[in-house]
């Protein structure tokens, strides 16, 4: 019976193992950390975001410049498929208000359990702690509690993830290895991740972890509306992700990007000025704000933030629509939510096999794509695993 090695127990890495394994093809998964799917289960702690229900179309643009590379993989098995998937698992998923699709139970594990459990009726076996260090004489080495092991196959899919949150396993190590056998990759770079700001200290103690709700964000001309978190580095959440990549690649070219926060996207500056030309009385500036803008007191700290309160309330008003905002940076690997750049798509063929060693394929965040959070990202991770098992095991059929 031929043999297949997955290496990477990530979410592209399990799909690859269930395609080779309903196949028929004896299947190994070897992983990094002491469990599978650590940072699958890390992602889902606040509600497992797997997908989302808008029309296919819209979705496949949310992957840019990659959307014509992954298409086949999400036409093959995308949102509708990945819904189907989990109830067969017993996991049934619901829509959201946002349009965001999560399973009923809302946390990763148990659909993670039920999965597992899958697996290992199909007699998937598992290889813990195996640290992936690259390929000699086509054989996989691996560092081990027992010291360094080489395993042999007849075709590997590779699913190591990118290079963020790496004390969760995928720290992109495996960048310099594969070049060696002729899979060069994009740089790695954070996406989908926070701003730096360098905050006051009263900011800081009064205002961290805090959310500004239902603000506008603008960054060099592109706009959009949601919602952030006030950390004590900076800024988080979707609304911030959205434009991550676009103010990375500004700030890594040493331009500095123009951004801005409508504190009050609903109401017009004019509307703004002729209520702060109300007179304030007793009120101080904070309770004013608070009554005639409407704005909290995190609100207006972040107003404060960029200098004195104009007096002038047609110069205040243009200020709470417009606050400039002071981007040192965005968040290193070590925060970001994903990573952009990878294997690039030319050293791989239309199966995701790597053209310079016939029998090794390569699936989930490792290829060089980005998406913004939503869904997407573990969608075609999804898509990307089940294509390379699939034909992996097309492959270990017709080779011979």
């Amino acid at each position: 019976m031929r043999k297949a090695v997955v290496i990477g127990a990530g979410p592209a890495g399990l799909s690859a193992a269930e395609g080779l394994a309903q196949a028929g093809v004896k299947t190994h998964v070897y992983e990094r950390m002491a469990s599978p799917a650590r940072k699958f289960l890390m992602a889902g702690r606040g509600g497992l975001n797997l997908t989302h229900s808008e029309d296919f179309e819209r979705f496949l643009a949310r992957y840019g410049e990659a959307n014509e590379k992954l298409a086949p993989f999400l036409h093959a098995f995308g949102p509708e498929q990945l819904r189907a998937w989990c109830a067969e698992l017993g996991q049934e998923t619901f829509v959201g208000s946002s349009g965001r699709v999560f399973p009923k139970a809302f946390k990763a594990s148990p659909l993670l359990r039920a999965w597992l459990r899958r697996l290992a009726t199909r007699e998937v076996e598992f290889h813990l702690r195996h640290r992936f260090l690259g390929f000699e004489q086509g054989k996989a080495r691996f560092e081990t509690p027992d010291g360094v092991k080489t395993i042999e196959a007849d075709a590997f899919v590779l699913a190591l993830g990118g290079a963020s949150w790496p004390r969760l396993g995928s720290d992109g190590s495996w960048v310099e290895p594969l070049k060696n056998i002729g899979l060069t990759s994009t740089p790695l770079h954070p996406a989908n991740c926070g701003f730096v700001v360098a905050w006051s200290q009263h900011m800081i103690e009064k205002c961290a972890g805090h959310t500004l709700k239902n603000i506008g964000l603008s960054v060099n001309g592109r706009s959009a509306r949601g919602e952030c978190v006030i950390t004590r580095g900076g800024l988080e959440g979707g609304i911030v992700y959205a434009f991550s990549q676009d103010v990375g690649a500004l700030i890594r070219a040493q331009k500095s990007p123009k951004i801005r926060i409508d504190l009050r996207p609903d109401v017009t500056v004019e509307t703004l000025a002729a209520r702060l030309a109300r007179p304030r009385g007793k009120n101080s500036v904070s309770n004013f704000l608070r009554k005639a803008a409407h704005l909290d007191a995190a609100a207006v700290a972040l107003l404060r933030e960029s200098g004195p309160l104009p007096e002038d309330p047609a110069a205040l008003a243009a200020l709470i629509k417009s606050v400039p905002l002071a981007v040192r940076g965005v968040a290193g690997l070590e925060r970001a939510i994903s990573t952009a750049g990878g294997v690039i798509w030319d050293d791989l063929d239309e199966n995701l096999m790597a053209k310079s060693v016939p029998g090794l394929f390569v699936a989930g965040e490792m290829l060089d794509w980005s998406a913004p959070t939503g869904g997407y990202l573990l969608t075609a991770c999804f898509a990307t695993g089940r294509a390379a098992g699939e034909a992996a095991a097309r492959w270990l059929r017709t080779s011979g």
